[in-house]
């Protein structure tokens, strides 16, 4: 069952703090406390996903060869106010005096 975020609106209509139920998705949002009776609004909030990532996988999005493959530029700091092109088109070293 899904986790929904509500708050309890005081009575100048600012929110208090914060608190979640279980509910499913098919139930009716809140619009009291289920404890206090006093009237909530529902949050909007961003999904809590579990989703599969490495370090590897980002390595290798992120490794000179893709990233010249999808078009862009990477340079690398080699020395004060100086950095080397590591992959994509462009000038083969940028300084900055």
């Amino acid at each position: 069952m899904p986790t929904y975020d509500y708050a309890v609106i005081k009575p100048d209509g600012t929110l208090g703090e914060p608190f979640e139920v279980f509910q499913s998705m098919s139930d009716p949002p809140l619009t009291e406390h289920p404890e206090t009776g006093e009237p909530v609004k529902r949050l909007v909030s961003a999904p809590g996903l579990a989703l599969n990532h490495s370090d590897r996988s980002d390595s290798t999005k992120l490794s000179d060869s893709n990233l010249d493959r999808l078009g862009f530029t990477k340079y690398q700091r080699s020395g004060d106010n100086t950095w080397d092109k590591t992959a994509g088109k462009g000038p083969g070293q940028i300084s900055r005096d």
